[in-house]
């Protein structure tokens, strides 16, 4: 059945439509010329400035970042960072947040005060290196994963999504002779899919990205993440620093390298999203509405 629409109604599904579309092309823009941008010629981008669809394509700057054993050295580091990672955050955080959510937890209300305190006063920069090196985890993968494990706004986010889970569910499996961590593993975590999949998103998207962490603890360049290795890139392009640790037997081809790191950079975490997107929004909303 056909629903029937007054002409106001149809004016503004057609105005809505139209804004949407033209919101939806503004902000896929800027992706297509990157992406277009590293399959042409720098004389090309140089020449018109905003690329869309090339004149003459070209995988200079791919060969130029992938001419190299390191970029996969490197992109596996990344990959593994991020996978151990975030199984690691999402265990601590599910941990903590199941704890914080139950309404009978004596100091409950002290160790949420704590929690919400770091969201708003933090060491810094120079503690955390001491606190890092004090520990020897200098030079280790784990100074990528166990300074930022857990994250309070994300475990905020779990707990209150923990507490919209009716109470009779538990009371059942108590009756039924389940522990704390049972039902934990077998009732809450599955009902809480939504919130599992945005949290462990938000962890991925983080340990992915990281750069800072990897510049600060980590001396060994064979142990550089993606991130740090394509910032190298980028320098040795611009033709600022001729001493960089990736032997390249293709030299850069300037501009349309950038472009192609910013690809390379983006698409492996982007190819995520899809996966998760039905989940995404319910789980963000659902696990807000409560305190």
């Amino acid at each position: 059945m056909v629903e029937d629409r007054s002409l106001g109604g149809r004016v503004f599904a057609a105005v809505n439509f139209t804004l949407l579309a033209l919101i939806a092309l503004i902000t896929v823009l800027p992706f297509v010329h990157v992406v277009a941008g590293s399959f042409t010629t720098s004389a090309e981008i140089a020449a018109s400035k905003f690329v869309l669809i090339p004149k003459v394509w070209s995988l200079e700057a791919y060969k130029f970042i992938f001419s190299t054993d390191t970029i996969f050295k490197a992109m596996g580091v990344s990959i593994g960072v991020t996978l151990i990672g975030t199984l690691f955050s999402m265990f601590i955080t599910a941990l903590m947040a199941y704890g914080l959510s139950r309404r009978d937890l004596d100091g409950r209300n002290v160790v949420n005060f704590l929690v919400v305190f770091t969201m708003l006063f933090h060491g810094g920069m120079i503690p955390t290196f001491l606190v890092v090196k004090e520990l020897g985890l200098i030079d280790s993968y784990a100074a990528l994963i166990l300074p930022s494990a857990i994250s309070a706004f994300n475990m905020i986010i779990l707990k209150n999504f923990f507490q919209n889970i009716p109470e009779g569910l538990e009371e059942s499996a108590k009756i039924d002779g389940c522990n704390d961590f049972g039902i934990l593993f077998r009732i809450v975590l599955p009902l809480s899919m939504p919130a599992i999949a945005t949290i462990s998103l938000f962890y991925a998207v983080t340990y992915w990205n990281t750069y800072m962490s990897a510049i600060l603890y980590l001396d060994d360049s064979a142990k550089w993440p993606i991130q740090v290795l394509l910032r190298q890139i980028v320098v040795l392009a611009s033709g600022m620093d001729h001493s960089s640790t990736l032997d390249a037997a293709v030299p850069p081809p300037d501009q349309s390298i950038k472009m192609a790191v910013i690809v390379v950079a983006t698409l492996p975490i982007l190819m995520v999203y899809p996966f998760l997107q039905k989940h995404f929004a319910k789980g963000a909303m659902l696990g807000s509405m409560k305190g």
